[in-house]
């Protein structure tokens, strides 16, 4: 049987090797791109029929055709051929088969440089939106968790070490924070991505008399792009999606690190869900925290990405190259990672389990409230670096004595500094250290409330 002949074979005198044909096709990639390759299209000629590119009937039967064809798409029949190398081509194909040649104006003032940055424009422009809402979810999720759990104490760190006491809530806001900084960095991408690339042609425009903004007005895209070069071989939107993500995975593989950690025993702060969680084909016992940990494992597979890209990009000269098809799957597997990574993160904090007493228990070791006690110290009259050095060697005493530091008598206290007042044990209370961190951005409780009335909860 002869070979099909390409849709850009006029030039060659000879066929594709089947080899060739079956390296170069990224069908099974860029498939997920038929909405937006149609919905360019569709655009694409109603603009050539507006300008009278070409008869404005044939446009109706074109638009018309590849509405037909997306109802096969999705209706499991469309016969894809890795012979057509991309979506584009499958589906031009297909469109010329059920409408005749006139499908083959489709292509008239455009080339697949313009058309497959359309696409992945109208792709990720939509993915963002998804993701958006999806981390706006997330952090619904960590101030619920927090608001059922405002009062808990718990331990803060720094160094992995007990640190200084805090509210649970405020450590989960903390989060909060976080995610809101990875949104503001979407929408910057969005901004970006909402730009029409479409009447860019191969690379340097075309001769017919098209109408840009028509076709960006359909689209819903506020602008088109300003050089044709450039807009071909423009990749800075996938890459600020993948360095976005990449950020936003620093996120996530932290915040789960710590439900693993304080979900084990040596913490026992929290209860995972059981459906959240599996078991050892070996161990009877064990419950493992398996979806956080693959949110932690899959951080890597996001940064590669990145990587991959921006290497990808660095030595391609003006204007476009076929390196570029290398672009999809990062960018897909990408969106499919935060996707279900956020959609996992938030159904374990609706359904996490806080053990208050746990986190209460451990807050009270440590010595945590020794800088309120240095801080009760600069409130008689002592510089901090002298009240740092006295509370030191207070530590230093109840270690080797056994005891915290409230628990010493008040004349023990007064023989390394007899500024000390009775008054002393009422800001050694780990919830009086808390309550007495009011400034903005601190652990207080009102702190706390301010935050999770301006997040609706």
């Amino acid at each position: 049987m002869a070979k099909k002949k390409q849709l850009w074979g006029g030039r060659f005198a000879g066929s594709t090797a089947d080899s060739v044909v079956a390296f170069t096709a990224s069908v099974d990639v860029d498939r997920r791109l038929y909405r937006h390759d149609i919905a360019g299209s569709i655009a694409h000629a109603r603009m050539l029929g507006k300008q009278g590119i070409i008869p404005a009937g044939e446009a109706r039967k074109i638009v018309a055709g590849l509405r037909a064809v997306q109802k096969e798409i999705e209706g499991g029949t469309f016969p894809f051929s890795i012979a057509d190398e991309d979506i584009h081509m499958n589906i031009e194909r297909r469109l010329t088969e059920k409408i005749g040649g006139v499908g083959a104006k489709l292509h008239t003032a455009r080339s697949r440089n313009d058309q497959v940055n359309l696409d992945m424009r109208l792709y990720l422009r939509e993915a963002l939106d998804g993701i958006l809402a999806n981390l706006e979810g997330l952090r619904q999720a960590l101030a619920g968790a927090a608001r059922r759990n405002e009062d808990v104490l718990m331990p803060g760190y720094t160094h992995l070490q007990r640190a200084q006491p805090v509210l649970f809530a405020h450590h989960l806001l903390a989060y909060v924070e976080m995610f809101e900084r990875d949104m503001s960095r979407y929408r910057h991408c969005r901004e970006q991505t909402d730009v029409m690339p479409l009447g860019s042609g191969a690379l340097a425009g075309t001769t017919f008399p098209i109408d840009r903004a028509y076709v960006a007005k359909l689209l819903g895209f506020p602008r088109v792009t300003q050089n044709s070069i450039d807009a071909v071989s423009d990749r800075d939107f996938v890459l600020e999606f993948l360095s976005a993500s990449a950020i936003l995975f620093v996120h996530l593989s932290r915040m789960a690190d710590e439900l693993i950690l304080w979900s084990s025993e040596e913490f026992g702060f929290i209860e995972l869900p059981d459906a959240y969680c599996t078991g050892s084909s070996m161990m009877p016992q064990k419950k493992n925290p398996d979806v956080a940990e693959l949110i932690r494992g899959k951080t890597g597979r996001v940064y590669g990405h990145l990587n991959a890209l921006l290497t990808i990009m660095k030595g391609l000269p003006l204007a476009y190259n076929r390196d570029l098809q290398e672009d999809k799957e990062p960018l897909f597997d990408t969106v499919d990672t935060v996707t279900a990574c956020l959609a996992m993160a938030r159904e374990l904090f609706n359904g996490l389990k806080v053990r208050g007493e746990r986190m209460a228990a451990a807050a009270e070791q440590g010595f945590m409230n020794a800088t309120d006690l240095a801080d009760y110290l600069v409130g008689r009259g002592l510089s901090f670096r002298a009240a740092h050095d006295v509370v030191g060697r207070v530590v230093r005493h109840c270690i080797e004595a056994g005891c915290k530091l409230e628990e010493l008598p008040l004349d023990e206290l007064q023989g390394y500094c007899p500024d000390i007042g009775a008054d002393v044990y009422k800001v050694l209370t780990l919830r009086a250290g808390v309550e007495r961190r009011r400034a903005p951005g601190g652990t207080a409780s009102v702190n706390v409330r301010r935050q999770l009335k301006k997040l609706g909860v």
